[in-house]
């Protein structure tokens, strides 16, 4: 699982991150590392979609925000990984 999207959605769940914590922590919850390129694509794909916002800060570094719409499609994703999982998992006789 390494969907740089789904990855930082799944970061900003748990709360507001800017970029280098989200960094830090998919390498935690996901063993993945995301380049820099890798990760600000991403950041400015969700937040051209409207899944993530910005955050004011009085810090030069740019938190991010999980918006509504975010929530929602990271609860699909998931609901559809799980699906997958379920019958990767049946089909190797792991049910």
């Amino acid at each position: 699982m390494n969907d740089p999207t789904i990855l930082v959605l799944a970061s900003l769940a748990e709360g507001d991150k800017h970029g280098y914590a989200i960094m830090e922590d998919v390498v935690r919850f996901a063993g993945v590392r995301l380049g820099p390129g890798t990760l600000y694509g991403a950041i400015t794909r969700l937040e051209q979609r409207g899944w993530i916002r910005p955050v004011g800060s009085g810090d030069r570094r740019q938190p991010y925000k999980l918006t509504a719409a975010g929530r929602k499609c990271l609860e699909e994703q998931v609901a559809g990984i799980e699906r997958v999982s379920r019958a990767a998992r049946e089909r190797l006789g792991q049910a």
